[in-house]
């Protein structure tokens, strides 16, 4: 009974071990603080016992080892036992000798055994949940290829990687992404969280991270450090702006990076939902670096405050609407690639033309400093959108009947001139 028994505790938890990656003598050691925790409940202390394991055999053993000691001399029960009694064991016993008898795992009572297994399972779990945090911990940064499971009501995914659950948020996935219960997902360990002793693993397919670990996967010059990225912005489904560096002369970064007819980025520009990506060459020219980071559009001056981290960029006329981007995006990456904010102006003829803030009066200072940050300083340069446009690029901070009064009022000015 006590070899059946016995077999059975290690054959189930040994198991258990093996599938959470606990190695053999990390089990051993649990199973003997597991079973000296029962002693110390029946007999209040361990000292006079001994915990044998053997995985490979599958036996636990239990020895009571006792002094024998006369019995006027019989000062603890547990620790010691009287001659007569010891003789009554083993009749060739002697004085001073030490008797070791064996405990049957049964002799503690079901409900003992029945707490061992619950705090031997508690200890491997907690064991379990330990190697996931410093695991994962060590991955981070890492990209991981795993299954979704379950997608929340609130979007957040839950992914499987190798048996353990890691979440997504809502708020670190590409707004175009669509996720099924079933399909592959790849994203990059961002952060490792411990709370109440339970670790969460969060992934991520917004970082600029997860962009650059593609970049290593894709192109062996980023891998093999021949190429660095220096600077990286993002704005996550939509565009990109990654600087990079040669340190091999022989070797044209933007070239390599973007490979024979687009093949090596266009790899990565599919895994992030067709986000267009601009790589850039990198140089320590401040006022040069701000031009390339407005790419694709020309500019033809920079004024530079360094100390306040500003820049006001002349762009022509034409030319204002791809500075800026759609919703504003490539000058706010530009401006972040570049670590300064950046203002845009168009190169205007003045005689031509009105400044915009003489149409203060009639849409008030907000609406005027609106009309700045996307580029239109001058009458002619709203003149060149329509309403649709003014309510798009300021994300419709000027809504569609306000972007028609803007147009006409501004229209009005130039009638003679038609």
């Amino acid at each position: 009974m006590q070899n059946e028994l016995s077999k059975q505790i290690i054959s189930s938890f040994a198991e258990i071990a093996h599938e959470k990656g606990i190695d053999k003598d990390m089990l051993l050691s649990i199973l003997e603080d597991v079973f000296r925790t029962m002693i110390r409940k029946k007999y209040e202390s361990d000292d006079a016992f001994e915990v044998i394991l053997n995985a490979d055999r599958g036996e636990i053993q239990i020895l009571h080892v006792q002094e024998v000691v006369p019995a006027d001399e019989l000062t603890d029960a547990v620790a010691e036992i009287t001659f007569e009694d010891a003789k009554k064991i083993d009749p060739d016993i002697e004085l001073y000798d030490e008797l070791a008898q064996e405990i049957q795992i049964t002799d503690f009572g079901r409900r003992a055994v029945t707490m061992a297994r619950q705090q031997l399972a508690q200890r491997i779990r907690e064991i379990e949940k330990d190697n996931i945090y410093e695991d994962y911990t060590d991955r981070v940064g890492e990209i991981i290829l795993g299954d979704v499971y379950q997608v929340r009501q609130n979007k957040d995914i839950l992914v499987n990687h190798n048996g353990i659950e890691l979440l997504l948020p809502k708020s670190e996935q590409i707004y175009k992404d669509r996720y099924r219960k079933g399909d592959t997902i790849r994203a990059v360990v961002s952060e490792v969280r411990m709370k109440n002793g339970n670790p969460t693993v969060i992934i991520s397919r917004t970082s600029e991270l997860f962009l650059e670990r593609l970049f290593e996967n894709e192109i062996p010059e980023v891998f093999d450090g021949i190429i660095e990225l220096v600077r990286i912005a993002r704005a996550p489904g939509d565009r990109s702006k990654v600087a990079v560096l040669s340190h091999d002369e022989r070797v044209d970064p933007v070239g390599a990076c973007v490979g024979m007819k687009g093949i090596r980025i266009h790899a990565i520009v599919r895994e992030l939902q067709n986000e267009n990506i601009d790589v850039i060459n990198f140089t320590p020219d401040k006022f040069e670096f701000i031009k390339r980071a407005l790419q694709p559009a020309e500019v033809l001056k920079v004024e530079l405050d360094e100390e306040n981290k500003h820049a006001n960029v002349l762009v022509p006329a034409d030319e204002v609407s791809k500075a800026i981007g759609k919703g504003g995006v490539n000058i706010r990456l530009a401006s972040k690639l570049a670590g300064v904010e950046i203002d845009v102006y168009r190169e205007v003829e003045a005689e031509d033309d009105i400044d915009i803030d003489e149409f203060a009066v009639d849409f008030g200072e907000d609406v005027i400093n609106m009309l700045h940050d996307i580029g239109c300083d001058t009458a002619r340069a709203v003149l060149e959108l329509n309403a649709e446009e003014l309510v798009s690029r300021t994300n419709e901070e000027i809504d569609p009947e306000l972007a028609e009064k803007i147009m006409s009022v501004i229209a009005y000015e130039f009638e003679d001139e038609a």
